[in-house]
């Protein structure tokens, strides 16, 4: 009596399949060329073979069966054409079932939008087969072509007050990326409906538009990217694997946003470009690339805010290092620049630096080498007064009690002390963790900025009697009000001096008696202590 089956097929080296060899090799040219392998190498009426790593496991080849089993009929479907081509063309099923896959994927174009994603995703299961085949950019060529994706079109000019919306008028970093227009929002809508797809498939994607890496110069395919990584950072799993998976698409993200930014000045606001480096930062970016980012950044550095510089470092509370980068970058270009309008833009930076430098110094990690960095990343010429910076010196004192001597003095080197306010320089000089040597030369700065002295006094009395007794011309004469307020002005000024006469003289006490209880262990020079005043 005839058995039931003569063939065994072994799928994936995993699962059995107990056929029958005249029903399944009359559609599949593989499997007759296995089984006649197999019949010259074992005279056996039951034969024993195996396909390997099969698209779609047992899953594929079942579905397979039953066409053979049907006599070569089988319901297709968006959901499940894919599949079965690519098992088609795992089997060599070119007359029968490819035929019909294939006649069937020519109307995809006709598909629901969601049948045609679907068809997509179910290709992530078996992507390599999907690939080689050329299914996959038959798939993704039928979304794109519903997409108004132009990667070579030019960015879209920023929109008038008039005509941007509520949600493009949105203050999120994301909208503030670039400057969205209405109808560049109305192209969006698909950004969440394809942010379901794996990243092997968003970067297939890319390849197909030629629109990967350096090639990538779309604004919308670049908002999408981005988009699309801020979602997957989401999903749990290891961030190693994360890297792996998507530090290419981060790469053309960043690339794209600098193609974009520098052949469009104002594409991207300072603010939209942190957000851009928070979602690629520990993805996978290379150093050249994020160099290349950061230059943007730094260029635009006088529109960012405190918020914008305080993003988290690796290891450190704060990224120092960026911040400093960013400055460095700015400053090399302001100077290149040089004029009016430029020094007016450096000091904004200088007085954003001052607010973040107050941010960071309490910061218990933050080394004194980078707080001088942060400090002097800047010219001189960027600040008007260096109170800001001397506060929040002497809060990162406070801060750090164990510094040294040397520690302190080398942490003073950040101060111009000719631009400290007489305010700022009489606390420093009461200061008792800074040392006198210091308070002494702020003093000194202060004395030549002021003329502290008989000559000061002398010359000041001179002037407010000069102002009351010289005869001038009627038209030239001041009135009342002028000299009450000219007057006023000179009495401020000898008042002020009086104040840091006095802060001088008990500064040379404190001194005094420094030098006295040295001299008692024989630790001062014989050259003595400096003249304070």
């Amino acid at each position: 009596m005839q058995e039931l089956w003569d063939l065994k097929v072994l799928v994936n080296d995993q699962h059995t399949f107990f056929l029958h060899q005249s029903v399944i090799c009359a559609f599949s040219g593989k499997l007759r060329k296995l089984v006649k392998q197999e019949s010259q190498n074992k005279k056996k009426k039951k034969k024993s073979i195996s396909v390997g790593e099969f698209p779609g496991g047992p899953c594929g080849f079942e579905l397979v069966s039953r066409f053979c089993y049907s006599n070569g009929s089988i319901g297709l479907t968006p959901s499940n054409v894919a599949l079965l081509h690519c098992s088609a063309v795992a089997l060599d099923m070119a007359d029968t079932l490819l035929e019909q896959t294939s006649a069937f994927l020519d109307g995809a174009a006709g598909w629901q939008w969601s049948d045609a994603l679907g068809a997509l995703r179910s290709c992530e299961a078996f992507f390599p087969a999907a690939n080689s085949c050329g299914l996959l950019r038959r798939l993704i060529s039928s979304l794109t072509s519903r997409i108004p994706l132009d990667c070579t079109a030019p960015i879209p000019p920023p929109p008038s007050s008039s005509s941007v919306s509520s949600s493009a008028a949105s203050t999120s970093p994301e909208s503030s990326m670039a400057t969205p227009s209405d109808s560049l929002q109305k192209k969006e809508w698909w950004f969440d409906e394809l942010a379901v797809l794996a990243p092997i498939t968003v970067e297939e994607m890319a390849r197909s538009l030629e629109a990967f890496m350096a090639d990538n110069k779309s604004l919308l395919l670049t908002r999408f990217l981005l988009h699309y990584l801020k979602s997957v950072a989401q999903r749990p799993g290891s961030r190693k694997e994360m890297e792996a998976a998507v530090g290419g698409l981060a790469e053309t993200a960043v690339h794209g946003v600098v193609a974009i930014g520098r052949s469009t000045p104002g594409a991207f606001s300072c603010r939209g470009l942190f957000w851009v480096l928070r979602v690629v930062t520990g993805l996978g970016v290379s150093r050249e690339v994020r160099d290349e980012l950061e230059k943007l950044m730094g260029q635009v550095l006088d529109q960012a805010t405190l918020d914008d510089l305080l993003v988290s470092g690796h290891g450190v509370v704060y990224d120092v290092n960026l911040v400093v980068r960013l400055v460095r970058t700015f400053v090399g270009g302001s100077a290149a620049a040089g004029g009016e309008v430029e020094l007016q833009r450096m000091r904004k930076v200088g007085r954003l630096m001052d607010k973040y430098l107050g941010e960071i110094c309490p910061d218990q990690s933050l080394k004194v080498g980078k707080f001088l960095e942060a400090a002097e990343a800047l010219p001189d010429s960027a600040r008007d007064c260096f109170d800001g910076v001397y506060r929040a010196m002497d809060i990162y004192l406070q801060s750090h009690p164990g510094l040294s001597g040397e520690e302190v003095a080398n942490l003073c080197r950040c101060l111009n002390y000719e631009k400290l306010t007489l305010e700022s320089c009489k606390d420093l000089a009461k200061n008792r963790r800074i040392p006198p040597g210091i308070a002494v030369q702020a003093l000194a700065s202060q004395r030549s900025k002021l003329h502290i002295g008989s000559t000061t006094t002398t010359t000041t009395t001179t002037i407010t009697t000069t102002i009351e007794t010289t005869p001038c011309s009627p038209a030239a004469a001041p009135d009342d009000e002028e000299k009450d307020r000219m007057r006023e002005e000179m009495q401020r000024m000898e008042k002020k001096v009086k104040e840091l006469e006095k802060v001088c003289k008990s500064l040379k006490g404190r001194m005094t008696m420094m030098a006295k209880k040295s001299l008692s262990h024989g630790n001062i020079s014989r050259g003595g202590m400096p003249k304070l005043c």
